[in-house]
């Protein structure tokens, strides 16, 4: 596993009322063993409560490890609709491949495979939901590359190397972390002060809501 160190909450990458504003610390009604250390509380309804201090600090552990690799050998993975826009955005932002459709076996381990979007030889896998991108996962194994994945209290994370606790299912959940996370990227490779502000916005990563 990768570890992570102490930050205090002055240090916050994002105030804390905008963590809690955008829901990242909503889980479910369901805590795994694997996610028991990133659990806040329980509402007396039964659902779990992450604490987003841990989610701050693994999206700083995070960007740090991410911009030790070469952009063009990074992937970044979502089956989840509210997922698409926040990972093709930050996939854009610090030059990595996006996948956002279905993701077709083989991507990772088939050299023969044809279509669209065709075999990638990655060096970190990055994933928004372990369980929704499990073929991603399986993958990323038999490769032995390194998966960072973004997880709820629900989450089993075997194959994970590093968590980020967050709720992985909302919208403004899913933007507000993978724009605070493209940002440290961005940070930590020197591309802008380590307290400077990208050239994007939270706006940038918000999924469109359909109307009908």
């Amino acid at each position: 596993m990768i570890s992570d160190g102490e930050i205090s909450e002055a240090d916050l990458l994002a105030p804390m009322d905008k963590y809690l504003a955008a829901g990242c610390h909503i889980g479910t009604q369901v805590k795994t063993q694997d996610m028991e250390p990133f659990v806040y509380r329980q509402r007396p309804i039964g659902l779990y409560v992450l604490d987003v201090r841990k989610t701050d600090e693994r999206i700083r552990v995070a960007g740090k490890f991410i911009a030790r690799f070469e952009p063009e050998k990074i992937v970044v993975v979502s089956g989840r609709v509210y997922g698409k826009r926040p990972v093709e955005s930050f996939a854009h932002f610090i030059g990595a491949n996006a996948f956002t459709e279905r993701f077709v076996p083989g991507t990772l381990t088939n050299p023969n495979i044809s279509g669209p979007r065709s075999y990638i030889e990655p060096e970190l896998v990055i994933l928004t939901d372990p369980r929704t991108d499990s073929q991603a996962l399986s993958e990323a194994g038999k490769i032995g590359v390194p998966v960072i994945a973004l997880c709820d209290t629900d989450n089993v994370t075997n194959g994970v190397d590093l968590i980020i606790p967050t709720n992985n299912r909302g919208r403004k959940a899913l933007a507000l972390v993978y724009f605070l996370l493209a940002r440290q990227v961005l940070r930590e490779r020197g591309q802008i002060a380590m307290d400077g502000e990208a050239p994007f916005t939270e706006a940038d990563f918000e999924p469109q809501i359909q109307r009908i």
